[in-house]
């Protein structure tokens, strides 16, 4: 009787039976207490099951070590930590010896709550009582190092014991974490030398690596030798190739893979459905995204918060408002409660929209229905109303925030950062830096180049200069962005030649790679401060890299060439860029004409013989001008005809 009521979680019935054999003086029996113990553990009442443990003198039972490993395992099912030990306390005062299932709930515990020594004490007093530690015993000690970053401590503990698949499959998993896949093929070699096959978890887990960094041919030939060891690939194999195809932006190749694993006919699960709506999503590919989630509910899976996530975060990059409230409506009606990631997504995409009190509403709607925003939530509200130019308001959210318990972290600031710089409000925006140091914040790179542009834009080329200096010494690694800001800088500031070294060293030892920004603010500063001469080696430098100037490339080229037009031996220059353009990967398309005839035109007297010159020479070689409104061909009559067909170059 009591075992039924167990399975049905009567837990009043149980007490009422239990009350009545004692009252009848009925002695109850190990296995009863355990049936009692296990009904309170299914119904998530552990201390109830402990509290009855206590009792089961009255009832004429001791104690063994069975019934002790039931309430352990009701405790920690909870992870009631503290009771725990106090039953560990009272089996060593009771006597009770303590057996491999014992321990090895012990271990969990201890290595659940990040006590990895203490765990491998206890592991050590297993073997001195005479109790072997089992693969049970030692995976859950070595999965538990692996996943605190100890993966070279759990090696040295491996070593010095038998292992297991599992205990290889924890030390493999352990090293993909880290990206370590030279130790991982070690361990590979190794278990062949012992012996010992890899299972569908070892070869998955490689798999799974490999394609997240984007190695999907060495993903490719582990599926291979995985086949010619006799082991067969499960969804989540496949699922993990079809993802790295979609990160290495092979999106044909991923639905190849699909349509391969429906026509051996798997029955693809919640999270290889969740990972093909992903790669669409990331392809833009919203509308084949939302029928791969139908037709998922038509083969009886049913999506789940992370693919109405993903629908919806897909819909708020494309700034759809309609499709992302459609898939909310639908979450909503199918009963998937909306969770703090699809909130997160719906304030993006409101604030995409410009909808701020719309995404504010919603924020304030979180907590009502018992899912309060977190910090990536903030951030994004902040996000937008930076992007809209709301700085105030998005100060007061800062606030609020903090009222909510979230704390604001790196990304929150550098938001801020990005909208007070943008707003022109640099004080504030130094505020902010100081506040950031105050919380003891460290600055990313992300900050760093906030604050370099924000600070070139503000003028403030010395201080950019400063802060260039302070990245570097905080050992942070600069980017292309942060190597054009500062080379921007140098050449405002009439550091040319640093900006040419910094250029050079960027290009000669790897450390990065100059891009057409790079080079338009290098040319920029060297036809200010040096000369057009010297601009044109430094673009026939450029062009030789492979790097195409562009509109803004040549509108700083051809300001510097003509500033003083007064003196007109430069112009020899442009007779050489395009005597020579076809050598040097200059096409008449490239924008260099429409520049030159503009700032000819500027000084009419002078310069419009020289733009009819110029653009006779265009017209010989069949140039035309790419302008917004398309490809076109301009004679120079309609060109010169109207201050309008100027305006039109410049568009």
């Amino acid at each position: 009787m009591i075992k039924r009521l167990g399975y049905e979680r009567d837990i009043d019935g149980i007490q009422y039976l239990l009350q009545l054999m004692k009252l009848e003086g009925i002695s109850c029996n190990e296995d009863l207490f355990v049936i009692v113990i296990n009904a309170y553990r299914r119904a998530g009442l552990a201390e109830q099951a402990l509290k009855t443990f206590y009792r089961i003198g009255e009832f004429g039972c001791k104690p063994s070590v069975k019934i002790y490993n039931h309430v352990l395992d009701a405790l920690l099912s909870e992870n009631k930590f503290q009771m725990i030990n106090g039953i560990y306390n009272n089996m060593k005062r009771d006597g009770i010896e303590l057996n491999v299932y014992t321990y090895n709930m012990l271990l969990k515990a201890l290595c659940k709550n990040n006590r990895v020594d203490a765990a491998r004490k206890l592991l050590a007093e297993m073997s001195y009582k005479g109790c072997i530690p089992d693969a049970v015993s030692y995976t859950t000690v070595v999965s538990s190092m692996c996943r605190l970053g100890k993966v070279e401590e759990a090696r040295e503990l491996s070593m010095r014991i038998k292992s297991f698949v599992p205990v290889y499959n924890a030390l493999i998993n352990g090293f993909c974490r880290e990206h370590k896949m030279e130790e991982v093929f070690e361990l590979f070699n190794e278990m062949a030398v012992e012996g010992i096959d890899p299972d569908v978890i070892t070869y998955s887990t490689v798999i799974n690596t490999l394609s997240e960094t984007g190695n999907v041919e060495l993903a490719l030939a582990v599926l291979a030798k995985m086949f010619l060891r006799g082991c067969s690939p499960n969804f989540h194999t496949f699922t993990s190739l079809m993802k790295g195809y979609f990160i290495g932006g092979r999106l044909c190749e991923a639905l190849d893979l699909w349509n391969r694993m429906i026509q051996e006919g798997s029955e693809p699960n919640t999270v290889a459905y969740n990972t093909l709506i992903h790669g669409l999503c990331s392809y833009g590919k919203m509308v084949e995204a939302v029928s791969v989630s139908q037709k998922m509910e038509r083969n009886g899976v049913f999506p789940n918060e992370t693919t109405y996530s993903t629908l919806i975060d897909g819909f708020a990059k494309a700034g759809d408002l309609v499709g992302a409230s459609e898939i909310w409506n639908k979450m909503i009606t199918n009963g998937c409660l909306p969770n703090v990631v699809v909130y997160t997504c719906m304030v993006d995409v409101l604030c995409r929209n410009s909808m701020l009190n719309h995404a504010h509403h919603l924020i304030e709607n979180m907590t009502n229905g018992n899912c309060p925003p977190n910090t990536i939530t903030f951030n994004t509200f902040i996000k937008g109303l930076c992007c809209s130019g709301k700085t105030e308001w998005a100060m007061k959210v800062l606030n609020q925030m903090r009222q909510y318990g979230c704390a604001p972290n790196v990304t929150t600031y550098n938001e801020l950062l990005d909208g007070l710089f943008n707003s022109k409000r640099t004080r504030e925006a130094l505020q902010i830096v100081g506040e950031m140091e105050e919380m003891e914040i460290k600055s990313n790179l992300v900050t760093y180049n906030t604050i370099l542009s924000g600070f070139c834009h503000a003028g403030m080329f010395k201080g950019a200069l400063q802060i260039a200096g302070k990245l570097l010494v905080g050992g942070t690694k600069p980017d292309s962005i942060t190597y054009n800001t500062v080379i921007y800088a140098y050449c405002k500031q009439g550091e040319v030649k640093t900006a040419i070294q910094l250029v050079d060293r960027l290009s000669n030892k790897g450390e990065g790679y100059p891009d057409v920004f790079t080079y338009t603010s290098l040319l920029w500063g060297v036809c200010n401060w040096i000369g057009v001469d010297e601009a044109v080696v430094h673009l026939d430098k450029m062009i030789n890299e492979g790097i195409c100037p562009n509109r803004a490339t040549w509108n700083a080229l051809v300001r510097g060439l003509f500033s003083k037009l007064g003196h007109l031996g430069p112009i020899h220059i442009v007779d050489n860029i395009l005597a020579n353009g076809k050598r040097m990967g200059i096409s008449m398309e490239s924008g260099l004409v429409s520049c030159i005839v503009y700032y000819l035109n500027l000084v009419a007297t002078v310069g419009q013989p020289l733009a009819l010159t110029l653009l006779e020479k265009a017209k010989r070689t069949s140039a035309c001008f790419f302008l917004s409104s398309g490809t076109c061909q301009i004679t120079h009559q309609e060109l010169f005809g109207t201050c309008s067909a100027i305006a039109w170059l410049l568009t």
